[in-house]
């Protein structure tokens, strides 16, 4: 398969999402890193934005909960390289009634060869690696491929 390089800047676009059994803990993360996180454009879900707004005085744009289509969003985002990196803690104990719209956006990170963390220490190991405040270009399959072969007669 070929590849092409896609720049992450500096400064990166986070989403931030937590199942309700995650959230103090996705809360607890970002408060020990909001130094590192203010540099950095933020996105959530629900009302995860709105409390992170408000414990940690960052400007968070705020999407529609995971449930309602939040995830989705995400996703849409990431294909439209408008995320750079996705911290999901999600609660592997817990039966999510969305459960396909979580795969999805996992799917959709993997796919497109996004930093993903889901739980703390991959997250604590992220935020502070070297390539976090720098350009990085990440490698992603060249899907033009598949994109053109709907274009083609009798395909």
């Amino acid at each position: 398969m070929q590849y092409k390089d896609v720049n992450m800047e500096a400064a990166k676009r986070i989403a931030l999402v937590a199942h309700d059994n995650k959230k103090a803990d996705l809360l607890a993360w970002a408060k020990f890193n909001c130094d590192l996180l203010e540099h950095h454009t933020l996105y959530a879900t629900g009302t995860t934005g709105s409390v992170f707004e408000r414990e940690l005085g960052l400007t968070v744009h705020k999407l529609m909960s995971g449930p309602l289509g939040g995830d989705q969003q995400i996703g849409a985002k990431i294909a439209g390289s408008e995320i750079d990196f996705l911290i999901f803690f999600w609660d592997p104990l817990e039966p999510q009634p969305h459960d396909p719209d979580v795969k999805a956006l996992l799917r959709m990170a993997v796919v497109w060869n996004i930093p993903t963390a889901c739980n703390r220490a991959t997250a604590d190991f992220m935020i502070s690696s070297p390539l976090m405040d720098r350009d990085y270009n990440r490698q992603v399959p060249d899907y033009d491929f598949h994109t053109n072969r709907l274009k083609q007669p009798g395909s």
